[in-house]
């Protein structure tokens, strides 16, 4: 099984889907390590909104519970 039919197909406009269709072997080493440190900052935003979505929820939900 090829890499690329592991992918959820998405919409063209996608980012995520056109991050995982980028070619890396025209990257150096340095690029690589550069774009290592962006996505991994950027899934730290994301698990960080995701975090404050659930805590924001929950408080919704114990205010109502009263």
């Amino acid at each position: 099984m090829d890499f690329d039919d592991a992918l959820p197909r998405a919409r063209p406009d996608d980012l995520i889907a056109q991050i995982g269709r980028q070619d890396l072997d025209r990257l150096s080493v340095s690029e690589l390590e550069d774009r290592i440190a962006a996505l991994a900052a950027e899934i730290e935003r994301t698990r960080a909104k995701m975090t404050q979505s659930v805590n924001h929820k929950a408080s919704a939900e114990a205010l109502f519970k009263k």
